[in-house]
């Protein structure tokens, strides 16, 4: 299943030749909810600021790109570097206070980054924000086309291998530390593990995550604006989440292809209403229950109320479902 759903991924890229932004803006956008998923699925810190890593190694990258060095990978990696300090500096002021404390804090810290972003136009462009930025071939062989073939494989690639440690990550001791801490950190400290540590490292991770997420944006695109550190940013993330799931490392791709899907297709359909109709499924979401929304779940239950069938055991449903 697995296997194949990658390899479906990979021939996307052939056989849609014509819609390769649109696939590299699933794989970048599914690296960013998986980033988020890491704190929020596993950790239990909920963010509405997710947006200034991404901002931040956005511009890393462009910067990088125009002032120091034209190489992709090289740009990527000091990006993940640049978002990551700042996800460490910031992380203990999630330490402190409630869920809504966190809330609120994380939304701060993006908002003044991206008002800083637009203020700072000899840096940063302002609300022009940087053009005109080129990149050398990858690893010096693979060109960027212009149809953006290279490009989406170049994310997939990156999503990937990203994926692969985050499962080594939350499958390992430190994984389930994680998990222990997210139920009951009291309960956590009193087993001897130590939840501020913790939870800066993972937050620190996820902000690496979510700018190598943000630089990927700007190297196929060879632009970025104020408008990656926007609010939009951060809540779009947190819609994707919830419709592919919170805390299943495939759930942040599952969301970013049907998110994507859904408001390229609306948009044409509905251009002026198509948030609409995904604030709907949200709500159906939350009201009805993910798993009753699945089709064999679905399919039984409705069988279970057939006439005739009223003797026969209802199939059950999850907590969450209820």
């Amino acid at each position: 299943m697995e296997a194949g759903l990658w390899c479906l991924a990979l021939a996307a890229a052939f056989l849609f030749p014509s819609q390769q932004l649109l696939l590299s803006e699933i794989a970048i956008l599914a690296l960013f909810a998986l980033s988020l998923d890491l704190i929020v699925g596993y950790a239990g810190i909920l963010s509405l600021g997710h947006a200034a890593f991404f901002g931040v190694g956005a511009y890393t990258a462009g910067l990088f790109s125009l002032h120091v060095s034209a190489e992709p990978l090289t740009g990527l990696a000091v990006s993940a570097v640049v978002a990551g300090l700042l996800g460490l500096a910031t992380s203990f002021l999630v330490l402190r206070g409630s869920d809504l404390t966190r809330l609120m804090t994380t939304f701060g810290v993006s908002m003044l980054l991206a008002e800083g972003a637009n203020q700072a136009a000899w840096l940063t462009g302002g609300a022009d924000g940087l053009s005109g930025i080129l990149l050398e071939p990858i690893a010096g062989t693979f060109e960027f086309d212009l149809w953006g073939r290279t490009g989406y494989l170049y994310c997939l690639a990156v999503l990937f291998i990203l994926l692969l440690v985050a499962r080594r990550i939350v499958h390992s001791p430190f994984g389930l530390s994680l998990k222990a801490i997210k139920r009951n950190s009291r309960r956590a400290a009193m087993l001897g593990i130590a939840p501020n540590r913790r939870i800066v490292i993972i937050y620190t991770i996820s902000a690496l995550y979510a700018g190598m997420a943000g630089a990927l944006l700007t190297q196929t695109t060879s632009f970025v604006s104020p408008d990656v550190l926007a609010f939009h940013r951060s809540a779009d993330v947190l819609l994707v989440l919830v419709l592919g799931g919170v805390g299943y490392l495939y759930g942040g791709i599952v969301g970013a292809v049907i998110f994507t899907l859904l408001r390229a297709w609306l948009s044409v359909v509905t251009p002026q209403y198509w948030m609409f109709w995904i604030g709907l499924i949200l709500v159906a979401l939350v009201v009805i229950g993910r798993d009753r929304l699945h089709p064999a779940r679905a399919i039984a239950l409705v069988r279970s109320r057939l006439p005739g069938r009223a003797g026969e055991k209802a199939v059950p449903l999850s907590e969450d479902s209820r």
